[in-house]
């Protein structure tokens, strides 16, 4: 017998002993696990459908995922450098919740599992639960508690934002998918609709059921009834004669960025604000959120939430300038192509925009940095930038070169971030990152406005390079929903409240 031979005998002791039983240890493990997290989905579902409450590993939503997602989402809090979070700790926090039935709120399991760590009696968990919900004044919802939302447009943002919407809904205290308004294209446009909503190239199929009722122009995913409007004016639908009632109105379009066009939407019966999905021309507030989010007044019934770029780099800007200051800096975007430039060659009213995208590194014009005024002040007149769209469809990157007012190092800038990241009132904004492998299609679906790419960061004393990835679509999208939950006074209340804690660098 050969030593290869003999090496591979499965009669082998040293075999039977080693190989086999490591095998077996690790499957067995892997199967304990996978009954824990089975037994959290449950749990998790009663308190997002009865209560309202969604729950979350530092940011990271728990609903709606498989077993192994569960399991993923406990080990990805110790490789972002949380402190180790078991099943059983979530379990214990689960089961508390659930035994004190909260109002509507967005919970972090992990860090309420950390103040619970040390406390064994179930009765002592739902005392320190019940103690950190009332620091944050959770408001009963009212009889309704809702808001009727209504996307004008059903594009790539539009049918993003209606995902979410959809995937949002929960026990319908929050906001309400309740139509689109488009223009009729084709004959069977209802069911190519509905087709779009379902079947995505870049972000995968719909997680649920799609179907319509053809007979009243309706499209029903997960539940959610959302009347097909057809439309060519904003100003003349009377949405109150499908049930809606002061409704919030985010133009996709990009046909209107000022006021007065704009104002076309709330001419429409039953229409109340108007939120639009690109830069808003002065004197319109444009709305990052998690920066200016706080300057939405109740009067304001026409609001931007800027551009996807603007929201990728403004809270990392936002976080630097706080902790170094920003003398100057240029904002290099690596895009990637849209809707508005041709797949070959062909005219176009704008600049190299005629020219083939998904053959051509295409150089254009982005108002992003600019814009970043408009949401801090404090860098009026210091930022410039530039675009290259370039052919992906999907996740683009942010070059910031940033001269500061305060010296830094790479382990410093980074190691700031990292924890602004994690625990700052950013962490729903800002996502860090460090790995070698990671390319622009990891970043599909994130639902952080940015990613700083912490490996590929320079910094030499007052001169600073960061790049800072970002899902143009998906990311944005989700940062259009925060301002819509603002703006109707129905974003969840965040337990726990030392989640808003200030980071130094």
């Amino acid at each position: 017998m050969s030593p290869v031979t003999q090496q591979l005998d499965s009669d082998s002791p040293s075999y039977d002993a080693s190989a086999r039983g490591a095998y077996d240890s690790h499957r067995d493990e892997w199967v304990a696990r996978e009954e824990q997290a089975e037994r959290l989905i449950p749990m998790i579902g009663r308190l997002y459908r009865q209560f309202g409450v969604v729950s979350s590993i530092h940011g990271h939503r728990l609903i709606n995922l498989s077993t192994s997602a569960v399991i993923s989402a406990h080990e990805r809090a110790e490789e972002l450098g949380h402190q180790a979070l078991t099943l059983s700790q979530t379990e214990k926090v689960l089961r508390g919740l659930l035994a004190i039935e909260p109002e509507p709120a967005s919970i972090d399991i992990a860090r309420l599992a950390m103040l619970a760590a040390d406390l064994e009696d179930d009765e002592a968990v739902q005392e320190l639960l019940r103690a950190e919900i009332a620091k944050r004044n959770v408001p009963v919802p009212g009889e309704d508690g809702g808001a009727d939302v209504v996307l004008y447009g059903f594009g790539r943002i539009g049918r993003l934002l209606a995902r979410i919407l959809i995937s949002h809904a929960g026990n319908g205290h929050g906001l309400r998918l309740r139509a689109i308004v488009v223009r009729r294209s084709v004959k069977n446009d209802l069911e190519k609709r509905a087709s779009l909503l379902a079947r995505d190239s870049v972000h995968g199929p719909f997680a649920g059921s799609v179907s319509i009722d053809a007979e009243n122009d309706v499209i029903i995913a997960n539940g959610t009834r959302i009347q097909v409007i057809y439309s060519d004016d904003p100003s003349t639908i009377d949405y109150t004669a499908y049930g809606i009632k002061d409704a919030l109105i985010v133009d996709n379009t990009g046909k209107w960025r000022d006021e007065e066009g704009l104002g076309l939407h709330l001419k429409s019966k039953g229409a109340a604000r108007v939120l639009l999905t690109a830069p808003g021309k002065a004197p319109l507030k444009n709305i990052v959120h998690g920066i200016n989010d706080s300057t939405i007044e109740d009067a304001d019934t026409i609001l931007s939430a800027a551009s996807c770029t603007t929201n990728a780099i403004t809270p990392v800007l936002a976080a630097l300038d706080e902790a170094y200051g920003i003398q100057r800096g240029h904002v290099e975007t690596v895009h990637s192509f849209t809707n508005d430039q041709n797949l070959i060659d062909n005219l176009h009213k704008g600049d190299r925009r005629g020219r083939s995208a998904v053959l051509n590194m295409v150089i254009t014009e982005t108002g992003a940095a600019k814009a970043v005024s408009k949401a801090l002040p404090q860098l009026e007149g210091k930022l410039t930038g530039s675009s290259i769209r370039v052919p992906t469809p999907d996740v683009s990157l942010a070059i910031l070169n940033i001269t500061l007012e305060k010296p830094t190092s790479k382990e410093e800038v980074n190691d700031y971030l990292r924890r602004v990241s994690l625990h700052s009132k950013l962490r729903q904004q800002i996502d860090y990152i460090e790995s070698p492998e990671v390319v622009s299609t990891d970043f599909v679906g994130s639902h952080r406005a940015g990613i700083v790419d912490g490996l590929a960061t320079i910094a030499d004393g007052k001169d600073l390079v960061l790049y800072v990835w970002y899902d143009n679509e998906y990311g944005y999208s989700c940062q259009v929903v925060r301002v819509l939950e603002r703006m109707s006074g129905v974003h969840p209340v965040v337990i726990p409240a030392r989640a808003d804690v200030r980071v130094e660098a």
